[in-house]
């Protein structure tokens, strides 16, 4: 009997060994070690700082410098956690001072341009956990920027609209391409994707998974799909 065959047999239970050997199964699988709590949270403690250190080991000597290879500028302070982000295709990035970034980010370039497409990022800017950022001619991040979560900035979609030219694995048309501005102090939430040709006003805060298809004002809260403009945003006395 093949192990597959075997395994079915068992799941079944129709027979009184297969019955056996599931019941034996099953509590093997559910065998616990008892918890140690003062043991136990010496332990849990000892592996986070261990984890932490390597972590942070990684970070400094290896994820760090590797990434700013690729960087046209120094970066001052830069802090790169949760490991390399992936950078795909042409792209010239430049990152201001004291800026954040995740690991598990994508950088994309588009290769079927004329120009080398470019992202600029000014200082204090965060860019989240699975943001991706697609260039297709110029994205630029203003100073004070903040990118929750999964956001995606589309500056080119990758495929063309056209069908067959799609199915023969044509590029984009140029105008499907753009670029895409976040002013000073804007704050995009989880999930907001923004579409090539879109510029959003200082200190504009857009809400979680909305997509922006066209300008935004200054000091707007905006939301929705597609996102528009709820109400403004007082500025703070000062």
């Amino acid at each position: 009997m093949a192990v597959g065959s075997f395994r079915h047999w068992v799941k079944r239970r129709d027979h009184a060994v297969s019955r056996l050997l599931y019941a034996g199964a099953k509590s093997v699988r559910s065998i616990e070690v008892p918890v140690i709590p003062g043991l136990h949270r010496a332990l849990y403690q000892l592996h986070r700082g261990v984890a932490a250190t390597i972590a942070t080991l990684l970070r400094v000597g290896y994820y760090t410098p590797l990434f700013k290879s690729q960087l046209e500028g120094p970066a001052p302070r830069l802090y790169l956690y949760s490991g390399l982000p992936l950078l795909s295709g042409a792209l010239r990035i430049r990152l201001g001072a004291d800026c954040r970034v995740s690991g598990i980010t994508t950088l994309s370039g588009r290769t079927s341009g004329r120009v080398t497409p470019s992202l600029e990022v000014g200082s204090n800017v965060d860019i989240g956990w699975q943001n991706t950022i697609a260039v297709g001619t110029r994205v630029v991040l203003g100073d004070n920027v903040r990118l929750a979560g999964r956001c995606l900035l589309v500056g080119y979609p990758g495929h063309p609209l056209d069908p067959s030219a799609r199915a023969q694995g044509l590029a984009e048309t140029e105008d499907q391409v753009g670029d895409i501005i976040l002013e000073d102090d804007v704050w995009l939430a989880t999930g907001v994707t923004v579409t090539a040709g879109v510029r959003i006003g200082r200190g504009t805060v857009v809400a979680a998974g909305s997509v922006v298809t066209k300008d935004l004002p200054p000091m707007v809260l905006a939301g929705g799909v597609p996102a528009r403009v709820i109400r403004s945003i007082a500025a703070a006395p000062g």
